[in-house]
């Protein structure tokens, strides 16, 4: 058994408890009048008061700080579709984030079905439940159709982490790695491989912020996908088809600005890489092997900017930084959805926070390593206690801005002292 293997089944099997997550009650149940307050007769009294207003749900239940975080199995991380079943040390792993990253917590579902009809109407039956959705490993294309048919039909935030969450870490160092080598986001050639859930969110993301869809081209297993290809086509493809000559992820690399890998392991040869142009920046994020090895591509180009999804080398490109803390700024002024320009707050926010100096606490976590805005650190470390602060806040400004939130925060300040005052049990 290697290492990390058996390190990994230990931790899962730890102090002979299966599994990472626990329901813990948050009120006293000791005596007996405990119980008559918690369950019946005085149970009635919080039932009767949400029958007359619905509002009043989020004053006597958990549904205001509660995500289900839902999947079926058929795209867990980079292992394919391995069912249901197997996803759900995924799932509790995304509770064990949700809490300890933003204090949200969380049940996980597993759902036995391939049929995005079923999970549609599965979720959309448990929203007197939740606070929000958090769709999770669910494959292309059908996660579009889920996503954005649950989105029109829910009143509470709904959110594709594959899509978006990438997309989000991944814009905010893209749009760093801009700066720091003088080029301009509407400059910018970029080339993406991968043309799955994330592959198609970080295209429209990016896009979104000035770089233009002509200068995109995006490969997928086929190849190039270009106007008028036929082949293993969907609505999402066709939408991001270029008119290019090129065929092959060789030859969309040449002269390429930026490279977005979301796909498989080692299909960037240091040819590719060599092709590019000056300063070129690589996203490299297929888990746990990037599409091309990191001290391969820094050994091959020296004016390289590299990131990974891996913690072990610089720019971990980790969607931790994104979901935990969306959700809370969005669940805190009870939004409605989680729109395109709260995502973006939320990029832009983090992009922000990693100009920042980065205080002791955070070298300390990370083996006393320094970090400063630079080649080698265009994204926060998910374990910087201001990420909670920074983008929440940005996420629940958009949501009022935009007229998605039904409790909107008043004095910025006090929310922003609420959240550091909330997570102090985390950090000390």
């Amino acid at each position: 058994m290697d290492e990390l293997k058996e390190k990994a089944l230990a931790y899962h099997m730890l102090d002979g408890v299966p599994g990472k997550v626990s329901v813990v009650p948050t009120k006293p149940c000791m005596t007996a009048d405990d119980l008559s307050l918690a369950y019946t007769p005085g149970v009635a009294k919080p039932v009767l008061e949400i029958a007359a207003d619905p509002e009043n749900a989020y004053k006597y239940t958990a549904k205001g700080n509660l995500v289900a975080v839902i999947s079926n199995g058929t795209a867990i991380l980079g292992l394919g579709n391995k069912g249901p079943l197997a996803s759900k040390p995924v799932m509790e792993g995304k509770g064990v984030l949700f809490k300890r990253f933003a204090d949200v917590d969380v049940f996980d579902l597993e759902l036995d079905t391939m049929d995005p009809k079923k999970i549609i109407e599965f979720v959309k039956m448990l929203e007197p439940t939740f606070g929000g959705v958090n769709l999770e490993d669910i494959k292309a294309p059908e996660c579009f159709e889920i996503e954005q048919t649950l989105i029109e039909m829910c009143d509470i935030p709904i959110f594709h982490d594959d899509q978006h969450g990438t997309a989000i870490i991944s814009t905010a160092g893209i749009m760093n790695a801009a700066e720091i080598v003088g080029k301009k986001m509407e400059d910018l050639k970029v080339v993406f491989n991968g043309a799955g859930s994330a592959g198609i969110s970080c295209a429209k993301m990016l896009v979104a912020c000035g770089v233009k869809q002509e200068n995109l081209i995006m490969c997928d297993s086929v190849g190039v996908i270009y106007k008028g290809r036929t082949e293993r086509m969907t609505p999402e493809k066709i939408e991001m088809a270029n008119d290019t000559t090129c065929r092959t992820l060789a030859e969309a690399m040449v002269d390429s600005d930026v490279f977005m890998g979301l796909s498989v392991a080692n299909c960037v040869t240091p040819e590719m890489l060599l092709s590019m142009a000056k300063d070129p920046v690589v996203l490299a994020m297929s888990n746990p092997d990037p599409e091309i090895d990191y001290k391969l591509a820094v050994e091959t180009r020296s004016d390289l900017i590299m990131a990974t999804g891996r913690s072990d080398f610089p720019n971990q490109i980790n969607n931790v930084l994104g979901f935990p803390f969306i959700f809370r700024g969005a669940l805190d002024v009870r939004a409605s959805k989680i729109s395109e320009g709260m995502k973006l707050a939320a990029s832009k926010a983090l992009a922000a926070l990693a100009k920042e100096a980065v205080p002791e606490e955070v070298k300390k976590a990370y083996g006393g390593q320094d970090f400063s805005f630079g080649r080698n650190y265009i994204v926060p470390k998910p374990f910087d206690p201001r990420v909670i602060e920074w983008e929440a806040v940005a996420v629940a400004k958009a949501a009022c801005d935009e007229g998605l939130a039904k409790h909107p925060i008043e004095d910025w300040d006090a929310y922003r002292e609420s959240l550091k005052k909330r997570m102090e049990k985390y950090w000390n």
